[in-house]
């Protein structure tokens, strides 16, 4: 029997903020079908990649895609409070951690959710070194499972700069998706993770540059871009003129 959640906090975005995922969502599909195992990563703490995974999922989900959000930040995860999930039964929630540990069944751990096609395998018990967990064979296997059983598997892992988990993770992704902040986040550090990412064997499938100010006002807004180039990284957003600044 599947595990039915509620997600109670997920307002109604924005219209520039909706726009903007749904042409990230859109750029990701042109990707091909070989591109299924998708880490959305940070270089830094507060640069918008979980907002970014949760909603990218979504928008797959509704678009009819199936897809899975795999909260692989198994140290300090805050999302089941933030967005307030909970099971329809009110019952305790299990997820990655407990099936790394083995603890419980895969089936047990996986979340239904309000969206068809668009499950959940929260982390619902914080470690403080999941290095063990994240370097078991287990995780590997479970990952390429959910991709044979998901058009997409996002995961929403710890900043690069803070911890290696997002390189152990990223070298098991097919590419990765970083979040950068736009005005805050130096270029060295962007430079620094599209390395990271280069040496963990990730392919960096783009950057998405967020809270860009633009039009008089500030707004969240995601652009996606492809990877191109020998000098590491390339971003942009449009602004008031409609060009790539």
């Amino acid at each position: 029997m599947s595990t039915k959640v509620i997600i109670k906090n997920n307002p109604q975005m924005p219209y520039l903020i909706e726009e903007a995922l749904n042409r990230l969502r859109i750029n990701i599909s042109f990707l091909g079908s070989d591109i299924r195992k998708i880490m959305v990563i940070s270089s830094e703490p507060n640069e918008g990649k979980s907002f970014l995974a949760m909603h990218l999922w979504q928008q797959m989900a509704s678009a009819g895609e199936k897809a899975i959000l795999v909260d692989a930040d198994m140290r300090k995860s805050v999302m089941l409070a933030k967005y307030g999930i909970e099971r329809e039964d009110g019952k305790e929630i299990f997820g990655l951690t407990h099936y790394l540990a083995g603890d419980k069944p895969l089936e047990e751990c996986i979340l239904k959710t309000q969206w068809e096609g668009g499950d959940l395998l929260a982390n619902a018990n914080n470690v403080v070194n999941p290095s063990m967990l994240l370097d078991s064979q287990r995780f590997g296997e479970l990952l390429d499972k959910l991709a044979q059983d998901y058009r997409y598997v996002f995961l929403d892992t710890p900043p690069l700069g803070l911890v290696s988990d997002g390189e152990r993770i990223g070298h098991l992704c097919d590419g990765a998706i970083l979040a950068v902040r736009s005005g805050v986040t130096p270029k060295a550090v962007v430079r620094s993770s599209v390395a990271q990412l280069e040496r963990a064997g990730c392919p960096l499938l783009g950057i998405a540059l967020n809270r860009v100010n633009a039009s008089g006002g500030r707004y969240y807004h995601s652009y996606y871009g492809r990877y191109y180039g020998k000098k590491g990284y390339g971003y942009g957003y449009y602004g008031k003129s409609g060009k790539d600044k």
